[in-house]
């Protein structure tokens, strides 16, 4: 089942895809806020994919504005350096725990929407990204017990200000512009994805494949991460673990390629999906 969250007729929602169409969930099950507390509940969970299956859509895909998967993230937790060819490519190697660094919601913006180079930089890169959206809560997971938390996968694009992630040691600054990050198009649930290490990725620069990698290649799996950061925090339906990107970043080019006006970028997850997104200056 495909998930997203929406505007149509400038109201917010949330749906199922059906083919080229939504289904309003939104409306048939009214108790349910958002789509963060659907993943979190089992029972609307299962009435959602029954509504999947039997109704009719009530609008057309090509009509809503679609959001960030989840739009307002309580956290946003990012892996850096976890597909060892991406390490070795930034000169750096695999250590004993995960690099871990964070996003804030206000830096998302939905499949179609542009991203944003900002005015004091042009140092602006792209980084393809499997993402995790956490459906069970938890704290002190054990990696065995991880993948009951999460409730499906979604692509992400983890743009990076490189000048200003050098900032200093910790890069958070440069991972943090408006507009910069970008998620979507929807969430596939889990039920979806038996095994995600089958899955594949890459990144494609004004249709040029830029960067490829497998989810088997992950230095520390989705479940390491899962439990890992579940001992210093809870995890929280509607959360996002953004798994890290592989190798062929562009300020590692010779000479670096950095994203500029007029280009598109697409991180292309088959099984998953394709999330696109124009590049745009800062206003």
């Amino acid at each position: 089942m495909k998930l997203v969250s929406y505007r149509h007729q400038n109201r917010p929602g949330f749906g199922a895809v059906k083919d080229e169409g939504v289904i309003d969930l939104a409306k048939h099950l009214p108790a349910v806020a958002d789509l963060a507390a659907l993943v979190s509940n089992p029972a609307a969970l299962a009435e959602a994919r029954r509504l999947a299956a039997t109704a009719t859509a009530d609008f057309a895909l090509a009509a809503v504005e679609l959001e960030p998967v989840v739009p307002r993230p309580n956290k946003i937790i990012c892996v850096g350096i976890n597909y060892v060819a991406h390490a070795a490519e930034a000169g750096r190697t695999v250590g004993k725990y995960p690099v871990i660094f964070h996003r804030y919601a206000q830096t998302l913006v939905a499949h179609g929407a542009p991203i944003i180079r900002p005015r004091v930089s042009d140092n602006f890169d792209f980084e393809a990204e499997l993402a995790v959206v956490i459906g069970k809560g938890g704290s002190h997971i054990k990696p065995e017990e991880a993948m009951n938390h999460v409730a499906g996968y979604t692509c992400f694009n983890d743009s990076s200000v490189r000048d200003w992630q050098f900032h200093t040691h910790q890069y958070g600054m440069g991972k943090n512009f408006r507009g910069t990050g970008s998620l979507g198009p929807w969430l596939v649930t889990a039920d979806e994805i038996p095994d995600y290490r089958e899955l594949s990725i890459k990144g494609m620069l004004n249709g040029e494949c830029m960067q490829a990698g497998k989810l088997s290649e992950l230095a520390f799996d989705i479940p390491a991460l899962i439990a890992y950061v579940s001992q210093a925090l809870d995890w929280q339906p509607g959360d996002i673990l953004a798994t890290g990107t592989p190798s062929g970043i562009g300020f590692k080019r010779q000479p670096p390629i950095f994203l500029k006006p007029g280009d598109t970028f697409d991180v292309v997850i088959p099984g998953v999906g394709t999330l696109s997104n124009p590049v745009a200056d800062e206003a």
